[in-house]
């Protein structure tokens, strides 16, 4: 019996993959390493949980309008001109953050870095499929995948470390941000990447795709979108709910729990890689309803087990969502419209990501954060239900879905 080994040309190539992944990972670093300072700022400029869920629903907002144009002008003009002044816009608001001092730059701050990671995930994740190349796509999907959600994760436990172990709280995360920043601005810039594909029309406009890629698009969105909107709930009130039901008030807690959610989501993408895409997504879905009654558990019992156990499955509902998306965006859009289709599965999973957990902070100061919470789990578990509903009856319907 004979075993095979890769070839240097062929590990060469792999590890190409995985470096045209950094940026991506790099400017998601920051898209939640603010998670555990907001209790910082709320105490500092003394705002409640609906204004915290405001400045959170920013990021989203601005996320939302560079999926707007991020995906189409990557793919008419190139993958670098987006991804530069990207990454530049992401320092920028390192910047805002560790200067802030009122909430209107803390807004501001994550609106930059919405705009920044909406050209992450449309540009960015299409140059690691570039990258890859057609032997490559299940790979390059992984890559892109989980840089995505490892770099989210990675980003508040730095911050929460680094707030209760060294001088400035509010600063220090942010200064080490810049120089990752600076380190995936020099892969960027060296990145051998395809010229755009040119095309007219309007460089603004609601994402479209093509219509081979539309059943797969929205096979992502049926469970992506209830997983990112059980995340972001966690990410925006996670704290709150932390402190002031929970009792636990160390900020490593919350940073840690973060990385906890987003590095089961990473994790379960390697799992499931070799799984076909009907078992991948209706796995996410599952997780994702387990999250929601695990976490009206938690809240019931008051138990900081449970509300670990909720955002770690809440986290492998978002990375099967994503990477079953992925996969098959992958396989049935051609590149010259990859970009564009990233982006209109991320519109979405990211438009009920910021509306829910928003209307969830505004209701919870009316009636409470345990009622509050509660209302949001029912709704999002009765997505993932349609979700799970949807996926298995398309898929049943659709030939030639692995």
């Amino acid at each position: 019996m004979t075993t095979r080994t890769a070839s240097p040309e062929t590990t060469q190539h792999n590890g190409s993959v995985w470096l045209a992944a950094w940026p991506v990972l790099a400017v998601f670093v920051l898209s939640n390493a603010p998670t555990p300072l907001y209790v910082v700022w709320q105490h500092q400029f003394g705002f409640s949980s609906g204004t915290l869920t405001a400045v959170f629903a920013c990021y989203i907002v601005g996320l939302l309008g560079a999926l707007l144009v991020a995906g189409v002008v990557s793919d008419r003009i190139g993958r670098k001109p987006v991804l530069l002044p990207a990454v530049v816009l992401v320092m920028l608001a390192c910047v805002l953050f560790a200067t802030a001092n009122s909430v209107a730059v803390l807004a501001i701050a994550r609106l930059l870095t919405g705009i920044a990671v909406g050209a992450a995930v449309s540009a960015g994740m299409a140059a690691v499929t570039d990258v890859g190349g057609p032997q490559r796509k299940r790979l390059a999907a992984l890559a892109a995948s989980s840089a995505m959600v490892l770099g989210a994760g990675f980003g508040p436990l730095l911050a929460g470390v680094l707030s209760q172990t060294v001088p400035g709280p509010t600063v220090t995360i942010f200064v080490v941000e810049i120089v990752l920043l600076a380190s995936a601005f020099v892969v960027v810039a060296r990145l051998d990447l395809p010229k755009g594909a040119g095309a007219r029309g309007p460089w603004i406009r609601i994402p479209a795709v093509a219509p081979g890629g539309r059943t797969a698009v929205l096979f992502g969105i049926a469970v992506f979108a209830p997983g990112i909107t059980a995340t972001s709930f966690v990410l925006s009130l996670g704290p709150s709910l932390l402190s002031n039901l929970l009792g636990a008030t160390n900020r490593v807690i919350a940073g840690g729990l973060a990385f906890m959610m987003f590095l089961g989501a990473t994790g379960i993408q390697f799992a499931v890689r070799r799984l076909r895409l009907r078992a991948i997504l209706l796995g996410g879905a599952a997780a994702t309803l387990l999250s929601m009654i695990t976490l009206v558990s938690a809240l019931l019992l008051s138990s900081i087990a449970l509300f670990a156990a909720a955002a770690v499955l809440a986290g492998i509902g978002q990375g099967m969502g994503q990477f079953g998306g992925l996969t098959a965006i992958s396989a049935s859009v051609p590149a010259d419209r990859l970009a564009e289709a990233n982006a209109a599965q991320n519109v979405g999973g990211y438009l009920p990501a910021a509306v829910l957990p928003l209307s969830t902070g505004f209701l919870s100061d009316a009636i409470g954060l345990t009622a509050g919470a509660a209302t949001f789990a029912g709704v999002v578990g009765t997505a993932a239900v349609a979700g799970a509903v949807f996926v298995a009856t398309r898929a049943a319907a659709t030939t030639g879905q692995r």
